[in-house]
């Protein structure tokens, strides 16, 4: 019978330290990253870049004005090995937004560009002529507690 209360107890002990030692973890949850990866075709780095330096961070700064963004980002891969993306967009936010904020904000851009998802959707498939895209990659920053 004693053998069954300290077992008893030594799992009740288990179950009260669990959330301490959660809390005493050495980081905590940042804000979210996503990378996009492009490869720029050959010919078309100028107008690309154009395309980026003004409509891409136009709306960037402006989805940052509205606190939608932290920061942004175009890096130059400088030495970009074959298979690799010549640029890269990085874009940094709090969270993600729900379902609702994201339609929201869907039809803020669409009349900040005058264009609804149709136009939208046809004037991306035209920068393919500039363009591929890769992919991109979403990562969560971890920092200190």
């Amino acid at each position: 019978m004693r053998k069954i209360i300290l077992s008893v107890l030594a799992g009740g002990m288990l179950l009260v330290a669990a959330p301490v030692t959660a809390q005493d973890s050495s980081y905590k949850l940042g804000p979210m990253w996503t990378a996009s990866r492009i490869d720029v075709l050959d010919g078309q780095f100028e107008n690309y870049l154009t395309y980026l330096m003004k409509t891409w961070r136009g709306n960037q700064a402006f989805a940052k004005s509205q606190g939608w963004l932290l920061d942004y980002h175009i890096l130059d891969n400088v030495n970009a090995r074959d298979g690799e993306p010549d640029i890269i967009l990085l874009t940094r936010f709090k969270d993600f937004p729900s379902t609702a904020e994201i339609e929201r904000r869907d039809k803020i851009f669409e009349a900040r560009m005058k264009q609804d998802a149709f136009a939208a959707d046809a004037a991306s498939g035209a920068r393919g002529a500039m363009r591929k895209q890769m992919g991109s990659i979403l990562y969560r920053e971890l920092l200190p507690r």
